[in-house]
């Protein structure tokens, strides 16, 4: 529209061009005119334009350049969280039904700008790693925002993690300090770090040297004071006007491609590995996913979002806390540990408009007996992510729930999270067969995982991802960080997938042999290490098993050793309380040996094939 030369189409002015044009003095229909808006050729074949649901098929191989008219964002977590208590300050930011807790986004920010200064007084700096170890709770929020404010790195613990596996964490990252609640269900934290670290119950607060986690000084509970522990309230309180001071001059230093989460994830390799995202990985993820779902054109005062999901996954951490921050919404979470009774009373009591989850959680809002008693009237939309989504329960919470507006997410840790998302006006072919469309100012190409080359339109290869999203790195590992990303920076997912003319994706498989558990990654060659540990175990072959309501299940497919007797409750007694409950196997078969190639690799696709049928399933 802003060209000079006539135009060689015929037509009438068009509001559309009208509207970007950046010059108004060039719409002169006297002197040409502009064809009609939606036939011009203005995206080259590459390019997918994303702001609106793409109508044109402009794709003619298996490489997309989502495209977009809006610009990314500079700003750094604290910034987005600041702006948006500027704009709303009487907003409700966070809700959090079982604690009680309401949270303007004024209250919010006077909160984290607090606890920051707090941080800063017990002598953490820039560049510092605070592991957050606990389940959904306002703390986890109010750390997430004061460590970034305070430009320390927030470390995502899962808070169903045992003694070694949390031991391998805090090392590999080397954390400096760890917030935690003294206790939740069966998960005693207090009493597991001082398993690592028995010190603590001598040192005073803060001055924990531990020898076997060098760099932690500093444990921070939440709801009780304990030896050697700072209790939240001291943190609170321990920013003077001095602190408050610095933290204002912190703010003017802090450079949004600074590392600021570093996010558990783990290959088939076993062991987890930090992934580390800056302010600008999450930051301009968590505006883009709201521009996907319309937080920036609905009444955003009522969006009001069901937020179930863990926050220390990417899915909770970046699509709700940080949407929040960037988009001025209102985060209601329905209770502490995850409960599917509890979403839908939320989603009334709370009038929410969206509402988030993976598969499984969606399955069990449809279990719940007395479903239809629920007034779900409020809601909108919502999005179903963390594993595989199987087009029936898509269409069922369609039509049961009533949530018309659902869209499928899809991405990687390493990826921010999201890289494809539905729109919410998709027809239900797409919402139910596709992961949805790229995401703005993304690059994504299909290529044959053996030779790199790119597949034709429509064929299956490798799913492979470029753009701000990537991950800065795995932490303290050049080798497994240089495995995933290629030297001109294009981030291989593991994942089997095709791309149609409009740019919208099927996943069809995964190269990584790992299992997803009701949104949980379970990484097999992980248990399988472990399992190998126990003292009549020779063999151990994890496989992922098809269940109806997590996705899928946990199978070890063990060989015993010569002369050996074991039970499946021996093998599943052996594992609790040494690995998180969701990597604990839920069957266990015994195996004379395993289905093999010409090369003597294992082939775990006819292992599971096998085992389905021997399990009957």
């Amino acid at each position: 529209p802003t060209q000079r030369d006539p135009c060689n189409t015929a037509g009438s002015l068009c509001p559309s061009a009208a509207s970007l044009c950046t010059n108004s003095s060039l719409l002169n229909p006297g002197s040409f005119q502009i064809c009609n808006f939606s036939s011009l050729s203005i995206f080259p074949p590459s390019a997918v334009h994303v702001d609106s649901p793409p109508t044109i098929p402009t794709l003619t191989t298996s490489y997309a350049h989502g495209t977009s008219s809006k610009s990314l964002l500079f700003s750094t977590v604290g910034g987005s969280l600041q702006a948006s208590a500027e704009r709303f300050p009487d907003r409700e930011a966070v809700v959090f039904l079982q604690e009680g807790v309401r949270k303007t986004f004024s209250q919010l920010q006077q909160d984290v700008e607090q606890a920051a200064a707090g941080l800063l007084a017990l002598g953490l700096k820039r560049g510092d790693r605070l592991g957050m170890w606990g389940p959904n709770t306002y703390e986890w929020v109010l750390f997430q925002f004061a460590s970034a404010k305070a430009g320390i790195i927030l470390v995502s613990v899962n808070p169903a993690y045992q003694v070694q596996e949390l031991e391998f964490a805090l090392r590999k990252v080397g954390c400096n300090a760890i917030v935690c609640p003294t206790q939740f269900k069966t998960q005693k934290y207090c009493d597991m770090l001082r398993q690592i670290c028995p010190e603590m119950d001598t040192a005073s607060p803060g001055s924990v040297k531990s020898a076997r986690l060098p760099d932690l000084h500093t444990v921070i509970v939440t709801d009780s004071r304990q030896p050697g522990m700072y209790h939240l309230e001291d943190v609170m309180q321990a920013g003077s006007s001095q602190h408050i001071q610095q933290l204002e001059e912190l703010q003017k230093k802090l450079s949004f491609d600074d590392p600021i989460n570093i996010q558990f994830t783990s290959g088939t390799t076993g062991n987890p590995k930090g992934a580390t995202l800056s302010h600008h990985n999450i930051v301009n993820n968590a505006y883009l996913i709201g521009m996907r779902l319309g937080y920036d054109w609905r009444v955003s005062s009522q969006v009001r979002v069901c937020l179930p999901v863990p926050l220390y996954h990417c899915f909770g951490s970046v699509g709700g806390g940080i949407v929040m921050a960037t988009h001025g919404i209102t985060l209601v979470s329905p209770s502490t540990g995850y409960d599917g009774r509890a979403n839908l009373a939320a989603i009334e009591s709370e009038r929410c408009t969206f509402v988030y989850g993976t598969p499984t959680m969606y399955i069990d809002m449809l279990g719940q007996p007395d479903l239809a008693k629920f007034d779900l009237s409020s809601v909108e939309g919502g999005i179903m992510a963390g594993s595989p989504c199987p087009p029936e329960i898509v269409k069922k919470v369609i039509s049961t729930m009533g949530i018309k507006e659902l869209v499928i997410a899809y991405g990687t840790t390493e990826n921010s999270p999201v890289t494809f998302c539905g729109f919410p006006t998709d027809n239900l072919e797409r919402k139910s067969e596709t992961v949805g469309c790229i995401t703005s100012h993304l690059e994504v190409k299909v290529v044959d995982p053996g030779s790199g080359q790119l597949m034709p339109l429509g064929i299956s290869g490798e799913l492979m991802i470029r753009g701000y999203c990537v991950m800065l790195e795995y932490w303290g590992d050049v080798a497994k960080t240089d495995e995933c990303i290629t030297k001109d920076r294009w981030y291989k997912t593991g994942d089997i997938a095709s791309l149609d003319k409009y740019g919208f994706c099927r996943i069809e498989g995964r190269i990584k042999d790992m299992i997803i558990r009701g949104g949980e990654n379970i990484y097999p060659a992980e248990i399988e290490q472990f399992l190998h540990t126990h003292p009549k175990v020779q063999e151990a072959q994890v496989i992922g098993i098809k269940d109806e309501r997590m996705g899928e299940e946990v199978c070890a497919c063990l060989k015993l050793k010569a002369g050996q007797d074991c039970s499946a409750e021996d093998i599943k007694a052996y594992c609790k309380g040494k690995i998180a409950h969701f990597k604990i196997p839920r069957y266990v078969t015994f195996v004379e040996g395993y289905p093999l190639t010409v090369s003597g690799k294992i082939q775990k696709n006819k292992l599971r094939e096998q085992t389905e049928k021997f399990l009957g399933l």
